[in-house]
């Protein structure tokens, strides 16, 4: 049997629970990330995509899986997936901003005092057999001045978490944000590179943000300093960091995510900080505990079904927000994605009025070209009513839940 959903790359089993206890079977459940070609022949058939950061959703996937009707990131970031292709094609998008926002702020604090005490070169001297028993370098990480780069989800939270081990904290956004805690807002990211004892980037990647962190960047650093990334890997430069951590410039780095990350664990990872001991790795783990995945998994999973089952696309991120309210009994649910085009709402409802159909209840939201409709009849839909649907000017697809 073609199951209905197909999740990729070990996505937690709370996601399959969820779907399946909302009326989404069978679901299909991979532990591995699928290459394009094999991607798309997996998808013959299946309604709802969930995926991880290493599967790539392509135009030439959409393209391919034209009975795709949502896709899940199982995470905070969708660059997996090429949103404009999606958004053309009328399917939604949704992840999980929230899920794994303490599980990311925990790393990133514990990767500061891990900096603090030099703990990366500490490890690589003892693992060849040193003993190298001093202070020397190593500090607390309270009355340090730690400087907050995004002040989202997750920035926030490492805000509190340093407030309460008596760090001074500093943030730069690009929007106004609400300090938490002790913390201070700074006018620039020049000023709060020069004033940090640590630097911590926790930003998307966008066409501002990419390659934020460059040579020039790096040299406004206090000498010595440390950064760390926990966000999304085309935020640095890492060959200017390797020249900055070479020369003394910068004294430490955490970093998690990188430009050209191995495709599965069969993969070499190669970097040019490798060269340095005072870089402490990680790959790609910063959202990776127990608790987050089965968080994100419940999260996203409930986003599809919903969408699937009812037509509800709050928090999608790429097409119009509507959240409808329960369907009653005798009521038919017409879906209706289309161009955001003059003319389409009274299609919809000559259509309905033809078909002899009353509207119960009628929602409309539009978002960068594209508008959805969600309108409750009163009645079964005819053969007619779901071809005069598809005739109304502009039609994406259209979808009848009875």
């Amino acid at each position: 049997m073609t199951p209905q959903a197909l999740l990729a790359e070990s996505i937690h089993p709370a996601a399959a629970k969820a779907l399946e206890a909302l009326g989404v079977t069978p679901v299909e459940r991979l532990k591995v990330a699928l290459p394009e070609d094999e991607l798309i022949e997996k998808l013959k058939g299946v309604k709802l995509l969930g995926i991880r950061s290493r599967t790539k959703v392509t135009k030439a996937t959409i393209e391919g899986a034209p009975g795709l009707y949502a896709i899940g990131s199982f995470g905070i970031g969708t660059n997996q997936i090429d949103l404009d292709a999606a958004s053309a094609k009328g399917i939604p998008v949704f992840n999980a901003p929230f899920a794994n926002s303490r599980s990311v702020a925990e790393l990133t604090i514990s990767a500061a005092v891990s900096l603090l005490r030099r703990m990366p070169e500490k490890n690589v001297e003892m693992r060849a057999g040193g003993w190298g028993k001093s202070a020397a370098g190593a500090y607390e990480a309270r009355a340090k001045k730690l400087g907050i780069v995004g002040y989202g989800n997750i920035g926030s939270q490492v805000s509190v978490l340093a407030s309460a081990m008596g760090m001074h904290v500093y943030y730069y956004d690009i929007e106004p944000k609400l300090a938490h805690g002790n913390a201070r807002a700074v006018a620039s990211l020049d000023e709060l590179l020069e004033l940090s004892d640590i630097v911590t980037l926790h930003t998307p990647s966008t066409p501002a943000t990419r390659g934020m962190i460059d040579a020039g960047a790096l040299a406004k650093m206090k000498k010595g300093a440390n950064i760390i990334n926990y966000a999304r890997g085309d935020l640095i430069d890492i060959d200017a960091l390797s020249e900055a951590l070479g020369s003394g410039q910068v004294g430490g780095a955490a970093i998690d995510v990188f430009p050209v990350e191995p495709a599965s664990k069969d993969e070499a990872f190669d970097s040019p900080l490798l060269a340095h001991k005072n870089v402490l790795f990680s790959p790609h783990i910063g959202g990776s505990t127990q608790e987050a995945q089965e968080a994100i998994g419940a999260e996203v999973a409930d986003k599809l079904a919903r969408f699937l089952t009812e037509g509800a696309t709050a928090h999608s991120v790429n097409f119009p927000q509507i959240l409808p309210s329960s369907r009653k009994l005798g009521v038919t649910r017409i879906l209706h994605a289309h161009q955001n085009v003059t003319g389409v709402l009274r299609g919809i409802n000559d259509a309905v009025s033809d078909a002899g159909l009353n509207t119960a209840a009628q929602s409309l939201a539009t978002r960068d070209g594209i508008g959805y409709v969600i309108a409750d009849v009163e009645g079964a839909a005819t053969d007619s009513l779901r071809a005069d649907l598809e005739k109304v000017d502009g039609t994406i697809w259209t979808r009848i839940i009875e």
